[in-house]
């Protein structure tokens, strides 16, 4: 017997309809990345001609872990005209936030 499932996105659109969606506040580390602030990465050949490099950056896991570097990697933009604006922690009140990066039209 088959199963019948629905789409996922309308379970998604039901749960954001439905006021159940939650957007966590951002939470302040205490410590600034460590510095410098990016390290130096050689990318790897190119995949494609439409793919983008988007650099590591450091993330923060905790006070038992601290901050561990995440790699860069290729990515397509979303669309044609799109550039990466890249992640970045930012001073605030209580330390530092981190700012998701995204993509943005020239």
């Amino acid at each position: 017997m088959r199963s019948r499932r629905l789409p996922t996105a309308v379970l998604v659109l039901g749960l954001l309809g439905a006021g159940c969606y939650v957007v966590p506040e951002p939470v302040a580390v205490p410590a600034p990345p460590p510095a410098p602030p990016p390290r130096v990465e050689a990318p790897p050949p190119v995949p494609g001609p439409t793919y983008v490099w988007v650099p590591g950056h450091w993330a923060w896991r905790g006070p038992s872990y601290g901050y561990v570097w995440v790699p860069g990697r290729y990515a397509v933009p979303v669309q044609p005209g799109y550039v990466w604006v890249p992640p970045h922690w930012a001073p605030a009140p209580g330390g530092y936030v981190w700012v998701q990066g995204h993509w943005r039209l020239r």
